[in-house]
């Protein structure tokens, strides 16, 4: 936990630029903007959907509608956010999806919304965590899941399904 204090800012919030420093992703496949908080168990995270996003483009042409998949995958990036805050040298490590349990859609997210990801963390050995994550627009509940993720050494993996 303490290994990401340094990319805190002065409201103990990671922005952006220091969530791609975390997590393998950069903008064009990030759905997490900022973390709010975080604790050993606890990831509270916020991206805005500006409905400038390519997906939307082709997501209910005319009618934008942020896709529900898309809204797991930034459940996952946060989880993933907290799952690697609790691994010593965690830049070793490559966090993966592994399964998804209890997915349920609530309601749309539309542009110019704020998605709130709200993840708690259930169990995490040095093989996987298993979480349950919600988001919300403002105090709405639109989506939940219960998922799981594999925790497996960076190298080993990338050796392995390299080309």
């Amino acid at each position: 936990m303490a290994q990401f204090n340094e990319y805190k800012n002065d409201k103990g919030e990671i922005e952006t630029e220091n969530v791609m420093k975390i997590i393998p992703y950069n903008e064009h496949f990030l759905f997490v903007d900022k973390v709010l908080s975080l604790t050993t168990n606890r990831i509270v995270a916020v991206k805005d959907i500006t409905g400038k996003e390519d997906f939307l483009k082709g997501h209910f042409v005319g009618f934008p509608i942020m896709p529900g998949a898309l809204t797991v995958e930034g459940m996952g990036q946060a989880a993933t956010l907290l799952a690697r805050s609790n691994i010593l040298n965690h830049q070793t490590k490559d966090v993966l999806a592994h399964k998804l349990k209890e997915v349920k859609f609530l309601a749309p997210i539309f542009p110019g919304c704020q998605l709130r990801y709200e993840i708690d963390l259930i169990t995490q050995d040095e093989r996987g965590a298993i979480f349950q994550g919600k988001s919300f627009v403002k105090e709405n509940l639109v989506a939940e899941a219960l998922f799981v993720v594999a925790i497996v050494d960076k190298s080993d993996f990338r050796t392995k399904f390299s080309k």
